[in-house]
């Protein structure tokens, strides 16, 4: 077998020597020639018989290139789309959990604003059980003798009176409503200073019971605790006269009230636990 023999190093040398010594010689007259000397006007008929197939090949491949350009822009989009969502999902949860607990750090400041104004010994809660009938309106409460929380105490919301504890374990109790037909609290008007009971019902409707025929009632009295059987401290706020009547055949009025606390809608309490009330006024279970 026959190996190739390798080229001449003298012929590649010398055919570099050419193309150098033209290169040197074209340019040298590519300067030195005018506009119509023979390099430039071969020059200019190059690119006239190639122009043509440079727009043809321009056109066909447009649209190629159109779609290729639109499915890589497309490509970016959806990509960048999908990022947006995600963030935008993320910002709105974060938003929303700013926003719970700003509303509910207003709340607890609320709540414990009014307690030390009052000077009341009292520990927060927070609602996590409603009522599951129509006809016992009880709540539980995270908060139990573990927390100091007793059978018995006042229990609060910021805008007033919602009932008292009438059982409790290490870590929660049960809070009995104002509403509730077993409840009774012991208050007053507070512009006249007429006592009586504040008593709920099976449907929810909250009255002040035992006031004289004789008292002066009309809508829009405030109704506060009185204090007496030692169950409630006294100025509690309870809530409002909404109507006052009177029966014929009865000694007393008949006062409907609007509790001041929204008992639907409770999530942050307080326990007044300064002390233990001796007795219970409504009955326990």
């Amino acid at each position: 077998m026959k190996l190739p023999h390798p080229e001449n190093p003298s012929n590649a040398l010398g055919v570099v020597i050419v193309l150098v010594v033209a290169s040197l010689v074209i340019t040298t007259v590519w300067y030195r020639e005018g506009d119509l000397g023979p390099i430039h006007k071969l020059r200019a008929g190059t690119h006239a018989v190639a122009a043509p197939l440079q727009a043809t090949g321009e056109f066909v491949t447009r649209p190629v290139r159109g779609v290729l350009a639109w499915a890589s822009d497309l490509g970016v989009s959806r990509s960048q789309l999908a990022a947006l969502k995600k963030q935008n999902t993320e910002l709105r949860s974060r938003v929303a959990s700013l926003e719970e607990a700003r509303q509910e750090n207003e709340r607890l400041r609320a709540l414990f604003g009014f307690v030390q104004t009052a000077k009341l010994e009292a520990v927060g809660a927070r609602v996590i059980g409603r009522p599951t009938n129509s006809w016992e309106r009880v709540i539980t409460i995270d908060r139990g003798s573990a927390d100091g929380v007793r059978v018995g105490m006042p229990v609060l919301a910021t805008e007033g009176l919602l009932g008292q504890t009438i059982s409790v374990t290490n870590h929660s109790a049960r809070v009995r409503l104002i509403t509730d037909a077993r409840s009774g609290v012991a208050a007053m008007i507070q512009s006249n200073r007429a006592e009586g009971v504040v008593k709920g019902s099976i449907e929810g409707q909250v009255t002040l019971a035992f006031v004289s025929r004789e008292t002066t009632v009309k809508a829009g009295d405030v109704i506060i605790t009185s204090g007496m059987g030692g169950v409630y401290p006294k100025g509690l706020l309870v809530g409002e006269v909404t109507a006052a009547s009177q029966t014929p055949s009865s000694l007393f009025q008949d006062i409907k009230i609007a509790p001041a606390a929204d008992l639907l809608g409770l999530e942050e309490v307080v326990v007044l636990t300064g002390t233990a009330p001796p007795t219970q006024i409504g009955g326990g279970e």
